[in-house]
C-alpha cells in the first residue's frame, strides 16, 4: 500500500480524491478535538482503499476541501466505510450539510457476525489482524502544528487497517446471509437528522419532566434558549446549564431572577448577570407545548407486576441463548424496554417485524403465551416447544 505525506495543499488532495473516486470503497476516519467548543475542531481527515492512504490538514492555510465532501457525500458509487463513525458523520455534515452516501459502519458489522455491542477500533485490529495499536498518540493535541511523524502515522493507521478488515468483515456478512439486517442501522447513522443542530427540537434530547404541556413548552424554549447561546458563544452546552438544571427549571421556574441562586447548579452570579436576565426573559415568553407536539406515549402495556417482571427476565435469558447460538449481539436483536412491553402484552413492536422475528421475536412471543419453554440437555440450557416436551414425556411413561 502506497502511503502518502501529509496533504496540506488542495491540488494533490483532488489528485488523491480523483483516484480514490474509481474505487468500490474508501476509509474514512477523523481527529478532532470538541472539550471546549460547541461545533468539533476538525484537524486531521485519514482515507484510504486497499491500494493508498493519506491524511489531510483541514487546518493548512489556503486548503480546499470541496473535493473531498465531493467524494464523501456526491459520489453513489463509492462506499465510505467507517468505524464508530458517528461523530465522523456529524463532523461532515456541520461541514456540508450533507452526510456519506451510501455509508458502511464496521462497529454495527460486527453486531451482525458476532456478539460484540461495541467493539472499540484497536480489538477490531487486533481480533483481526492480530496486531497491537500504539495507543499513545490517541490522546494527544490534534489542533497544535506541526503535527509528529508518529501522530501521522497512528492517524493514517487508522484506515489502512480497515482497509484489510472491511472486505473480510464483508465477505462473512455475505456468507452469513446478514447483510440486510444492518441495512435500517446504516440508514439511521447516515439520516441527515440525527446531526442537525435544529434549536426548536433540542429539547428533545432531554429526558422529559412527566407530560405537563406548560412544563414541556417551557423545556422547549430553555433548551432553544441555551441552544443558541452556545452556538453563539461556541462552548459546550453543558457549559451554559446542564441537562438536569435546566428541567429543574422547566418544572420548577423562578418568580423572579434573583431565584436563580436557589436552583441546584447555577452559580450566585446568576441573580444579577445578563445571560440570567435573559433566562427569564425565555421562561416569560414560553408558552404550553402544543397537543401536536406532545411525545407519543410509551408503549408499556399493561403494569408488568411481579408475575410480569418475571416473564420479562425469562425473555432476557432466552435473548441471551438465541444470541449465544447465533453468534449475533443481543443489542442488534432487541433491548429491554422492548422485551417489558412483550411481557406486559403490546404486540406492536418491532422484534415482531421482518428478520427479527424470524430469528428471535417468533420464539420470544411462544415463550410469553406458553408454547416455548426451557430444558436443560447434557448440562445446556436449551428452549423447547411445550408439545414436544409434552410428547417426549409420553414416549418416556410408554417405554417404561
Amino acid at each position: 500500500m502506497k502511503i502518502h505525506e501529509l496533504i496540506t495543499e488542495t491540488a494533490p488532495l483532488a489528485e488523491l480524491c480523483e483516484r480514490l473516486a474509481k474505487s468500490d470503497f474508501v476509509c474514512v476516519d477523523t481527529e478532532f478535538m470538541r472539550e471546549n467548543t460547541y461545533w468539533p475542531e476538525l484537524c486531521l481527515v485519514q482515507i484510504g482503499n486497499e491500494e493508498e492512504a493519506a491524511a489531510v490538514d483541514p487546518l493548512a492555510e489556503g486548503i480546499d476541501l470541496s473535493p473531498l465532501w465531493e467524494l464523501l457525500c456526491d459520489n453513489d458509487e463509492v462506499l465510505k466505510v467507517f468505524h464508530a463513525g458517528g461523530q465522523d458523520v456529524e463532523i461532515v455534515y456541520n461541514f456540508t450539510g450533507k452526510t456519506p452516501q451510501p455509508i458502511f459502519d464496521t462497529q454495527i458489522a460486527m453486531m451482525a457476525i458476532s456478539q460484540s455491542e461495541q467493539i472499540g477500533y484497536a480489538n477490531l485490529v487486533e481480533s483481526w489482524l492480530g496486531l497491537t495499536i500504539d495507543k499513545g498518540a490517541r490522546f494527544t493535541d490534534w489542533s497544535r502544528r506541526p503535527l509528529t511523524e508518529r501522530q501521522i502515522e497512528y492517524a493514517i493507521g487508522d484506515v489502512t487497517h480497515l482497509a484489510q478488515i472491511f472486505p473480510r468483515i464483508l465477505k462473512k456478512l455475505i456468507k452469513t446471509g446478514r447483510g440486510a439486517w444492518l441495512d435500517a442501522e446504516m440508514e439511521k447513522l447516515a439520516d441527515p437528522e440525527n446531526y442537525a443542530n435544529d434549536a426548536e427540537i433540542a429539547w428533545k434530547r432531554i429526558r422529559s419532566p412527566g407530560r405537563n404541556p406548560a412544563v414541556l413548552g417551557r423545556l422547549k424554549a430553555l433548551a432553544a434558549w441555551r441552544e443558541s447561546e452556545a452556538q453563539h458563544k461556541n462552548i459546550p452546552r453543558g457549559r451554559i446549564m446542564r441537562d438536569e438544571t435546566l428541567a429543574d427549571i422547566a418544572s420548577h421556574p423562578p418568580k423572579k431572577q434573583a431565584d436563580l441562586t436557589k436552583v441546584r447548579g447555577l452559580s450566585n452570579a446568576w441573580k444579577d448577570n445578563d445571560i440570567g436576565k435573559r433566562l427569564l426573559k425565555v421562561l416569560d415568553k414560553a408558552e404550553p407545548l402544543p397537543k401536536s407536539e406532545m411525545p407519543e406515549k410509551p408503549k408499556r402495556g399493561a403494569p408488568l407486576g411481579k408475575e410480569g417482571a418475571l416473564v420479562a427476565d425469562l425473555l432476557k435469558l432466552l435473548l441471551k441463548i438465541r444470541a449465544r447460538e447465533i453468534d449475533v449481539a443481543a443489542r442488534l436483536l432487541t433491548r429491554a424496554d422492548e422485551m417489558e412491553a412483550l411481557a406486559a402484552g403490546v404486540r406492536d413492536l418491532k422484534i415482531l417485524e421482518g428478520w427479527r422475528y424470524d430469528v428471535f421475536g417468533k420464539d420470544a412471543l411462544e415463550l410469553v403465551e406458553g408454547r416455548l419453554a426451557f430444558a436443560v440437555k447434557d448440562g445446556r440450557l436449551l428452549m423447547t416447544h411445550v408439545d414436544e416436551l409434552h410428547a417426549g414425556m409420553v414416549e418416556a411413561q410408554a417405554a417404561e
